[in-house]
């Protein structure tokens, strides 16, 4: 086998390959990440929770199937976010309420990897009941930026992508409300796609039919994420939002679909953006001219954007979380408590005037599909900024009113729908990773894949990742 930094260097796609053909097995998987985690992970306190122990039994229970029937994964370990049950391994949530909490059952989503060849032997930090876009809890603490760890990873799936930036992980799941796997990916230089709503079922929580709340794939390229994409798919009875497996997906981003015409908004109209990372983006954007593809200066109207999120996401933690309040919240922290309680004084005029507004907005974004194959913005609307902050407050003259707010060019889009990824496109001058989120029809994640794979060759930035963590003076 590759000696243990060689393995963690390669990609998902290189090392399934060899899972498959038996020259790596899964067990030396888990031994080459436990190396490479010894020696990473305290700088940056991605992976706060280990399990290597149950995750050698579920290799040697996989090994004993015939080679080329153990899964899409066929072996490949793999990190699961903290917000996510998995039998017999601490599950926080990123609470103090669940600071000791082992479930007894997987989630459903769990079960769907496992049953595909996926090895788990770690949980990923995440916010506070994955709230907020920078990855700290009072549980395990902060999660920092490999490419500085004096900066934020962003969230709230940062524990996810750091542990693919530094080769802790080759591939890692995450979830995404508000742009929680597009904007780690954008901080960290590693990709993260948020899938249709149903695209990836799991368990339903107190809200059984929510559309803004979605799980999805990280990886450190566009086919290493879609490699964890058609292991995660498939509908179940449990979810009664969830979708047939109908492609592959690693099979669509390697195909030769490329888009005709796209559109390219630095701020979709809603919200302030750093003037470099809106400038990195669009000279990336402009690229998609290389394929043949018209590029345009447009994006649909999503005014409603803000008033539409807030109160459908204080909605969402007043009805997840807000049982919780009475009896801890001195456990919360003040944004959690100030959701709740948002959602709680909220009328029914106002739930209407936003599910009013939500399905406006989703019908113009498929008028705009009509016309664009894809559309084209900033990941996210800032490079990292300090770890030791716990959100932006401020951006380009204008200061943010609540601690999301600054999210809204990913939120935004959630609110439609729509599939988004997040692909590194270029750094700050400073060194600091942007990512350009690339949006499709929903449903349409196949094109968004071969789009974002074409993208990434000709931006020719990869593999800039696994690194070392970094501390600059």
């Amino acid at each position: 086998m590759a000696d243990d930094a060689g393995l963690t260097d390669m990609s998902a796609c290189t090392v399934v390959d060899l899972l498959n053909r038996g020259e790596v097995t899964p067990l030396e998987c888990l031994d080459a990440l436990e190396v490479r985690m010894a020696a990473i992970n305290a700088a940056v306190n991605a992976l706060p929770i280990l399990c290597f122990d149950r995750a050698r039994n579920q290799a040697r229970l996989l090994m004993q199937k015939p080679l080329g029937s153990r899964g899409r994964l066929a072996g490949l370990p793999l990190p699961i976010k903290d917000l996510t049950d998995v039998a017999g391994v601490r599950t926080t949530y990123g609470s103090t309420i669940f600071a000791d909490h082992v479930p007894e059952q997987s989630d459903i989503l769990v079960e769907a990897i496992e049953a595909e060849g996926g090895v788990i032997y770690a949980k990923s930090n995440t916010p506070e009941f994955g709230a907020g876009g920078n990855t700290f809890n009072d549980v395990f603490g902060a999660t920092l930026n490999p490419w500085n760890t004096k900066l934020s990873a962003a969230g709230s799936s940062g524990g996810a992508a750091v542990a693919l930036a530094t080769g802790m992980a080759w591939v890692a799941h995450g979830s995404d409300l508000g742009g929680s796997l597009r904007n780690p990916a954008s901080f960290c230089s590693v990709v993260g796609l948020r899938p249709s709503p149903g695209r990836v079922a799991n368990n339903p929580g107190a809200k059984i039919d929510c559309l803004l709340g979605v799980n999805g794939p990280m990886g450190r390229s566009v086919e290493d994420t879609a490699l964890l994409l058609d292991a995660m798919t498939g509908e179940h009875p449990a979810d009664p939002l969830s979708l047939p497996r109908t492609e592959s997906f690693l099979a669509a981003a390697r195909s030769a679909w490329r888009p005709a015409r796209v559109a390219f908004s630095a701020d979709l109209g809603i919200t302030p953006v750093d003037p470099e990372v809106a400038s990195i983006c669009r000279a990336a954007a402009e690229r998609f001219s290389e394929m043949g593809a018209r590029v345009e200066e447009a994006h649909p109207d999503l005014l409603e954007a803000h008033d539409t999120f807030q109160v459908l996401r204080g909605v969402a933690f007043a009805t997840s979380y807000g049982a919780l309040l009475d009896s801890h919240r001195e456990k919360m922290k003040p944004e959690v408590v100030w959701n709740i309680e948002k959602g709680f004084s909220y009328s029914m005029a106002d739930v209407v005037r936003a599910e009013t507004n939500r399905a406006a907005m989703l019908r113009r974004m498929n008028a705009f599909f009509d016309t664009y194959d894809l559309l084209l913005c900033p990941a996210t609307i800032v490079a990292a900024y300090p770890a030791s902050e716990r959100y932006v407050k401020e951006c380009a003259g204008y200061s943010f009113p609540n601690y999301f707010e600054w999210l809204a060019i990913a939120y935004a889009i959630s609110l439609t729908a729509s599939p988004a990824l997040s692909l590194p496109c270029g750094f700050t001058s400073d060194g600091r990773p942007v990512g350009l989120q690339i949006v499709g029809r929903g449903r349409a994640e196949g094109r968004v894949l071969a789009a974002a794979r074409a993208l990434e060759r000709i931006l020719d930035l990869h593999p800039t990742t696994p690194i070392d963590p970094c501390t600059p003076d």
